[in-house]
């Protein structure tokens, strides 16, 4: 099953209440399998450049089926692919980006936050994932 709008929002709706709790102005942008953007929003306070950073979250997330910052263990300096970050028009390798998949685990698309401290962007990364979750696709 494709990611709907629904789904989507859902996902949106969550990060932005978690956001909130948390006083923090983010980005959150929700993109399908290929990676084209399907949901976003920017909270009023939001620096312009978590756009870039949000959306390149979830690519890396989508790209790789994994959530951002597991990605970085392959790219840092050391790994099996340094450098990796800047392919596909640039990633972003660090927390803040999940893969979403459909009840069968297949993946359906992902999202990326960006506008406070990275474990600021996971913890509303996860409650926009818990509401997507919640509606068990």
């Amino acid at each position: 099953m494709p990611l709907n709008s629904s789904n989507a929002q859902a996902v949106i709706d969550g990060a932005e209440a978690k956001a909130r709790e948390l006083g923090l102005p983010v980005i959150v942008a929700v993109l399908d399998d290929g990676g084209h953007l399907k949901a976003f929003k920017r909270m009023d306070g939001a620096v312009l450049g978590s756009i870039d950073i949000a959306t390149r979250k979830a690519r890396t997330a989508v790209l790789f089926g994994a959530e951002s910052q597991a990605v970085w263990d392959y790219c840092k300096p050391g790994a099996p692919a340094p450098g990796l970050e800047l392919t596909n028009g640039g990633l972003a390798p660090y927390g803040g980006g999940i893969p979403l998949r459909d009840v069968g685990g297949v993946l359906i698309g992902a999202l990326g936050v960006s506008g406070g401290s990275i474990d600021q962007d996971v913890a509303v990364a996860q409650a926009g994932f818990a509401a997507f979750a919640a509606q068990a696709l």
